[in-house]
């Protein structure tokens, strides 16, 4: 069984580079979200195409940054169909240009769980595991969907090994605390729909459900399963 953390994209730019797009880091993704509000309280489309824009040159400092230096610069090497494409893989914004709705509106549609998310504290149960030397090094090396997976990862092999020794004791874990399995009750109160109503359970901003929560802009909070 296949599965893949995020999804890449290959886009040409105009003078015919391919560059290959995936989920922003947490540090790119943070430049994108902090400027966002300008998007939202846009007066009408100009004005938030213009502020998307430079949300997709936030995002370009990730994959080119050369052609990312300035509004203008960047301007020349990409249209108004790559805007959205860089947007739609990188920040999970999406804009559909055939749709009736204004692109402010489909931009902002579901509001935006960032400001409520304890990133700090995620971030830190992560650091706990001394892979990167400061937070700089991490939010330069993860996006939101590598997050995702190593935060679900640890607290797997976290709670098996209390398993393990609560064993040792000839105490049943799973018994006692009447779960058979934590995580696999988790993932499916997500991919059904439902809440945990825990803020910094990063798992419940998966597929949908981040869309719905307003994680489609640019958590990249969803992998695929394929069989």
């Amino acid at each position: 069984m296949a599965t893949e953390v995020y999804k890449t994209k290959n886009m040409i730019l105009v003078d015919d580079r391919e560059l290959e797009l995936s989920p922003s880091k947490i540090k790119y993704l943070r430049m994108i979200m902090n400027y966002f509000d300008n998007v939202r309280n846009s007066q009408d489309d100009i004005e938030a195409i213009t502020h998307l824009t430079e949300c997709a040159r936030f995002a370009m400092k990730q994959f080119c940054p050369e052609i990312a230096v300035s509004p203008e610069v960047f301007e020349n090497y990409v249209d108004i169909h790559m805007v959205y494409e860089i947007l739609d893989i990188a920040a999970g914004i999406k804009i559909n240009e055939q749709s009736d709705d204004t692109v402010k509106k489909q931009a902002v549609k579901g509001g935006s769980a960032w400001e409520d998310l304890d990133l700090a504290q995620l971030e830190a149960e992560v650091f706990l595991l001394g892979i990167w030397k400061d937070y700089e090094e991490l939010e330069r090396s993860l996006s939101m969907a590598e997050l995702m997976k190593t935060l679900e990862v640890s607290r797997e092999a976290d709670y098996s090994n209390k398993k393990f020794l609560a064993a040792m004791q000839g105490v049943d874990l799973d018994k006692n605390t009447k779960k058979s399995n934590a995580w696999e009750e988790m993932k499916a109160r997500v991919f059904s729909g439902g809440a945990s109503g825990d803020p910094n359970d990063i798992l419940a901003y998966q597929g949908t459900n981040a869309q719905k929560a307003g994680f489609g802009i640019g958590m990249g909070l969803q992998y695929e399963r394929v069989d």
